[in-house]
């Protein structure tokens, strides 16, 4: 990915209005990607009630999506770079409609994981193109920023709208719809981009190399499959096993890039500190917007009682702050520093994590839907400003390499959030006390998830089921409390490095390189 991009139609004239269009287009890939990534967030119920899956089949259910997105999306990027970046986005487009039919008529948790994934590498087929487009179609600095903060801004809303959209189906059809709606836009998507997005490739890429891919792959899915199951399940010798494999492929991946004369990810981007900071910042922040609204649904849901369409109304706040904090981001970070931007960003996200540790079961909905404000502001700025740094601190022949790196972060962030939070979640829900006389099928059920025992108290006698759906509920309170103390340690620290790590950047004619 280290060639020189050659744009072809009118990608050097960025005074082309349909540049915008063109921006739109690829604005609504991203969304409908950030999206799929939360949207069953509140259909987990229905599915688990459909389906039966285990806790951890739900749990994969809900994360190996991007989980392959996050292993695949450095290969995609590269090969977006040989076959045509456009190419690529509107070929994964027709397969990510395709495959969502699959998802929508699962059978069985099996069928269900198999489908979430295959949706996965469909997505990893269009997220790489995006940034690297808007690179080639916005050569004014500032006019790049405003194009990175609508991308920003629905890449980081788009966690917080997939709640909205799945409630709002939710109340009408069956669990399934919530992939249906991923046809039309898809439709949409190829009509107009074959006609507005221009083409753009690197014309001299070099081979490109199966054998980093299968490293790539399984190093990324090896390394957050450990830390979900040793977080689930605690260490054992089959996780020790996996993170070693995962972590030696890792390795073996970035020694391989660092002989090879066309890499799929140029390693010596990270020698830059502000390039590095910028990176990390990325994937924390995502880690802590899809963890929280993930599991919030399920609160407001399951805990709550609140109805499919209530529960993601009640979630909008954090779009509505991701947007808005995404548009202004560019100006204010010119403004007030590049650090002092992204860190309080993730101070924001981590302080609101804090407070999730003193919610309850009563508690109002003016408390939740502020946190909520307070993540996506966080999130919009820091996650907008991060993708501008590191989109414009490398050259243009490398934007291919830096798009792949902070879509890379953003997926494995999403999944981070999900598998570590929600191993957590699992581990302090499953031990939970059973309440007298209630069956060992009906208890060995419930233990699996909150939603089992929501599902299995309706065969009991009143009382009995009362009991054991409020245990469950305080179960899952206080693992929801313990996942929220961890992610906010994570990132008020993470807050403290990019102060450091950021220092001397600017987004001005482009990122100052830290000497």
């Amino acid at each position: 990915m280290s060639g020189t991009d050659q744009p072809a139609d009118t990608t050097g004239n960025v005074r082309d209005p349909g540049r915008w269009i063109a921006l739109a287009v690829l604005v609504l890939a991203v969304l409908l990607v950030a999206v799929d990534a939360t949207v069953l967030g509140l259909a987990t119920p229905f599915l688990s009630e459909d389906l039966e899956p285990t806790g951890t089949q739900l749990l994969w259910i809900g994360d190996v999506y991007s989980f392959v997105i996050a292993g695949l999306l450095v290969s995609m990027g590269s090969l977006g770079d040989r076959i045509g970046r456009k190419k690529l986005l509107l070929s994964g487009a027709t397969a990510f409609g395709a495959v969502s039919v699959l998802n929508a008529y699962a059978s069985s948790p099996e069928m269900m994981i198999l489908a979430r994934a295959l949706l996965g590498v469909a997505g990893a087929t269009l997220m790489p193109s995006t940034l690297a487009l808007i690179r080639n179609l916005f050569h004014d600095p500032r006019e790049r920023s405003l194009a990175v903060g609508i991308w920003g801004a629905m890449a980081s809303a788009g966690a917080a709208v997939g709640p909205v959209v799945g409630g709002l189906l939710l109340e009408h059809f069956w669990w399934g719809s919530v992939f249906l709606i991923n046809l039309p836009v898809m439709a949409v998507l190829v009509a107009v981009g074959i006609k507005m997005i221009p083409e753009s490739k690197n014309p001299a890429p070099g081979p490109w190399d199966l054998p980093s891919v299968g490293l790539s792959m399984i190093g990324l899915i090896g390394v957050v499959y450990a830390i979900k199951e040793a977080a689930a399940h605690g260490v054992s010798g089959k996780t020790v096993l996996v993170v070693v494999v995962g972590a030696g492929a890792l390795v073996w991946f970035v020694r391989r890039q660092l002989k090879l004369p066309a890499p799929l990810l140029d390693m010596r981007l990270f020698h830059h500190r502000g390039f590095s900071g910028a990176v990390l910042a990325d994937l924390l922040t995502i880690l802590g917007l899809s963890g929280i609204v993930f599991f919030l649904s399920q609160f407001l849901q399951l805990v709550q009682g609140r109805g499919p369409l209530e529960a993601g109304l009640a979630e909008l706040p954090a779009a509505v702050g991701a947007v808005t904090a995404g548009l202004m981001a560019g100006t204010v970070a010119r403004r007030f520093s590049v650090r002092n931007v992204v860190a309080g960003g993730l101070g924001a996200i981590g302080v609101s994590l804090a407070v999730v540790t003193v919610i309850h079961k009563e508690t109002g909905y003016p408390l939740i839907g502020a946190l909520l404000l307070v993540v996506g502001v966080g999130a919009g700025f820091a996650f907008t400003v991060t993708s501008d740094v590191i989109l414009s601190s490398v050259p243009k022949e490398q934007a291919g390499s830096a798009s792949a790196v902070s879509e890379t972060a953003y997926e494995l962030g999403a999944a981070l959030g999900i598998a570590v939070l929600g191993s957590i979640v699992t581990g302090v829900y499953k031990g939970f006390g059973t309440p007298e006389g209630i069956p060992p099928r009906v208890a060995a059920a419930a233990h699996e998830s909150l939603g089992g025992a929501v599902e299995m108290a309706h065969s009991l006698p009143a009382n009995q089921a009362s009991e054991l759906v409020t245990a469950a509920q305080e179960a899952f309170v206080n693992g929801l409390r313990v996942s929220a103390a961890v992610g906010a340690v994570v990132l008020l620290a993470t807050a403290v490095a990019a102060w450091f790590m950021l220092r001397n950047e600017e987004l001005q004619e482009g990122i100052v390189a830290d000497e």
